[in-house]
């Protein structure tokens, strides 16, 4: 049973719907492993022993919803009715919602049980999840080392075997950061692919998705969760067919580009990050597409204070909806130093400030799909380091900030793709000398998952992964 629950989620659905393991069997496994592990790596901040077994106990064989009695796990920022909402800040408090978030109602509608809430940094801002409400959460290859963020925590539970699929969401990478440090599958989905609703109307940068072991998992569940919801301002346009079955087709000979320098000038990055692109660049050229070496115009002296001011303020919302919720102003005893000056730096800037840099970085955007127009996916490292020690990124002591620009020199990558819109996916191509997993990223075309899966699909079969476990487990 220790095993069980490192098999994909699709696999473990179709054990409950044979009859061969019942939904309790399952989900009482996964919540006994996190009660074994979770005093060693923090993954989660609320564990739901009881609604979970009362939910799989109603789960018989031959359910015909497509993840009937698999286990998963809620980031702490999206809400499950009856659990805590706390965006891992002590400014929320003991907040429980009444009602389910739109992208939790499809999660529960395709049969998944809850089994709890994972740990994030505070209000998500960084790409470490060491909050100061619930500690750090580790990473299961190396317990000194963080599991990224913010999603870290649903990367350490599906890493370490707690759960065989978690929820994450990605506003700068933090989906990819996670699976990069932790060995996993993540996407995430073009701009308003995953409705945000009901609390958000609309985001430039934040869309939904999960964390796997698996593609097949994850475009499963992405066919689960993509789609209009009423009173969403944006929506993605619908894919021609579901998912699961554009992802399984031929992609043909793709023309790639292999891009290596940075999203910011002058960072250097890993010899072992650079080496797991460099080797996907070779897979991928074996496998009969045309890669060629890029230089993209996205190394900009302001690109990151521009992203600052468009990720600022919604970050700077939540802290005003916490305030509200409590019913006084926000002080800063109630979050971190690094969620104040983040709240401080917001309320510096007039609207006017605030338009400015999100038309700079709209521009920047269109130029830079206007040139990635060329190439059907374009592949980088993920991370530009390897996994950051705990303690190294945290947001808190005297200049907080500080901590703030640093964890950029870690993320390069990433957060173009949430400027930008375009789908992007992490893959756990390689392992680095150091035994911690290396993550490779591919960008696709806007709104193109079904391309970019279909790429993903035929990495892993040409070189799987999913059986890897990390020593913890």
């Amino acid at each position: 049973m220790s095993e069980l629950l490192f098999r994909p989620a699709l696999e473990l659905a179709e054990l409950v719907r044979s009859g061969e393991l019942s939904a309790r069997e399952l989900v009482e496994t996964s919540l006994r492993r996190i009660d074994e592990l979770q005093p060693k790596l923090n993954a989660f901040t609320h564990v739901a022993h009881e609604t979970a077994l009362k939910a799989a106990e109603q789960i018989a064989a031959n359910d015909p919803r497509p993840f009937a009695g698999v286990p998963i796990a809620i980031k702490d920022n999206r809400a499950v009715a009856g659990m805590p909402l706390t965006m891992c800040s002590d400014l929320f408090g003991e907040l429980t919602p009444p009602h389910d978030a739109f992208l939790v109602r499809r999660i529960r509608e395709a049969g998944f049980v809850i089994v709890g809430k994972t740990a994030m940094p505070e209000m998500g801002i960084l790409p470490t999840t060491e909050s100061r409400r619930f500690g750090p959460t580790r990473n299961p290859w190396d317990t000194d080392r963080t599991p990224g963020g913010s999603s870290g925590g649903s990367a350490a539970a599906v890493a370490a075997g707690m759960v065989p699929i978690a929820h994450g969401n990605d506003g700068g990478g933090s989906i990819r950061i996670p699976a990069s440090c932790c060995g996993l599958v993540g996407l995430k989905p073009a701009r308003g692919r995953v409705s945000v609703g009901p609390e958000q109307g609309d985001s430039f940068l934040v869309c939904d998705g999960v964390l796997s072991r698996t593609t097949a998992d994850t475009v499963a569940v992405l066919d689960l969760l993509a789609g209009y919801e009423p009173g969403d301002a944006n929506w993605a346009p619908p894919p021609p067919a579901p998912y699961a079955e554009l992802a399984s087709g031929d992609p043909g000979r793709l023309r790639i580009g292999l891009a290596l320098t940075p999203a910011l000038e002058g960072l250097d990055v890993d010899p072992i990050c650079e080496q797991a692109a460099r080797d996907a660049a070779s897979l991928l050229e074996a496998l009969g597409h045309d890669v060629s070496e890029i230089s993209p115009p996205w190394a900009r002296g302001d690109l990151l204070a521009d992203f600052t001011r468009a990720f600022g303020p919604q970050i700077s919302f939540v802290t005003f909806i916490g305030g509200m919720l409590r019913g006084s102003e926000p002080t800063p005893e109630d979050v971190e130093p690094l969620t104040w000056e983040m709240w401080q730096l917001s309320l510096a800037h007039n609207s006017v400030q605030a338009l400015a840099s999100l038309s700079r970085l709209e521009s920047f955007a269109r130029e830079l799909v206007s040139f990635l127009s060329a190439y059907d996916a374009v592949l980088t490292p993920t991370l530009a380091q390897r996994p950051v020690r705990i303690g190294e990124i945290h947001g808190r002591g005297p200049d907080p900030m500080d901590h703030y620009r640093r964890s950029a020199s870690f993320t390069p990558y990433t957060a173009i793709a949430n400027v930008t819109g375009l789908p992007a996916i992490s893959l756990p191509l390689v392992h680095g000398e150091d035994g911690l997993p290396v993550g490779v990223q591919l960008f696709g075309r806007p709104a193109r998952e079904d391309m970019l899966l279909q790429l993903a699909t035929q990495v892993e079969q040409a070189r799987p992964w999913a059986d890897r476990r990390p020593a913890l487990g």
